[in-house]
C-alpha cells in the first residue's frame, strides 16, 4: 500500500524526517532552477479531486503544483537567491512552478480559482520580480502571446487592407464607367 499502515491511520501523517525533507528540498531546487514563474496559493477547502483536476491542467500548461511546507520552500528560495518571506502568506501553501508559458499557467490557477472559488493567488515570482496576489491576478487577466500577436498583425494588416480597398473602388469605378460607354 506505499507504506501507509492501515493499522495506524496516523502514520501517514507523522512528521518527515530529515532525509525526507533534504529530498523534498532538493526536488523544489531542481524546479526553481528550471522554473519561468513561481506562484504561491492558498488551497484551503479544496478537496483531493479538485487538486487533482488542477493538477492536471497545469500539467497541460507545462506547470506543476506542490504541497509544500514554508520553512522548506523559504530554505530552497533563500539557496536559489530569491529573498521572499513566506511567514505572511496565510492557509495552507501551494508552489506552481511554471516551466513553460508563465502566463499560461498563471490564467489556469486564476482560471481554477475563480471557478472553484476556494483557490486564492497569494503571491509570487515573476520575470525576476516577487508580486503580491492582486498585480498577479491583473496579469493573469491579460491576453495570450497568441491573441496579442494576432492583435498586432491585425493592427498592422489594417492600413494596407483600407489602402488595397481604396484602390479596388477607383478601378471598380472605371470599369462602372467603361461598361456603361460600352452599352451606349
Amino acid at each position: 500500500m506505499g507504506g501507509i499502515c492501515l493499522r495506524n491511520p496516523r502514520s501517514f501523517f507523522m512528521a518527515k524526517t530529515k532525509s525526507q525533507k533534504q529530498e523534498i528540498e532538493e526536488g523544489l531546487k531542481e524546479k526553481l532552477e528550471r522554473q519561468k514563474a513561481l506562484v504561491f496559493v492558498d488551497y484551503r477547502g479544496l478537496g483531493v479531486k479538485d487538486l487533482n483536476v488542477l493538477r492536471s491542467q497545469l500539467r497541460a500548461k507545462e506547470a506543476q503544483m506542490q504541497v509544500v511546507k514554508k520553512t522548506l520552500l523559504s530554505r530552497a528560495l533563500a539557496e536559489h537567491g530569491i529573498a521572499m518571506n513566506l511567514r505572511p502568506l496565510e492557509g495552507q501553501l501551494a508552489a506552481v512552478f511554471a516551466f513553460g508559458d508563465p502566463l499560461a499557467a498563471l490564467k489556469e490557477v486564476y482560471a481554477f480559482g475563480k471557478k472553484a472559488g476556494k483557490l486564492n493567488i497569494l503571491a509570487g515570482f515573476l520575470e525576476g520580480r516577487e508580486m503580491d496576489g492582486a498585480t498577479l491576478q491583473r496579469i493573469s487577466l491579460l491576453p495570450s502571446r497568441e491573441q496579442l500577436l494576432g492583435q498586432l498583425v491585425g493592427t498592422m494588416a489594417a492600413p494596407l487592407t483600407g489602402f488595397m480597398g481604396v484602390l479596388q473602388g477607383n478601378i471598380k469605378g472605371l470599369v462602372y464607367i467603361l461598361a456603361q460607354k460600352a452599352k451606349q
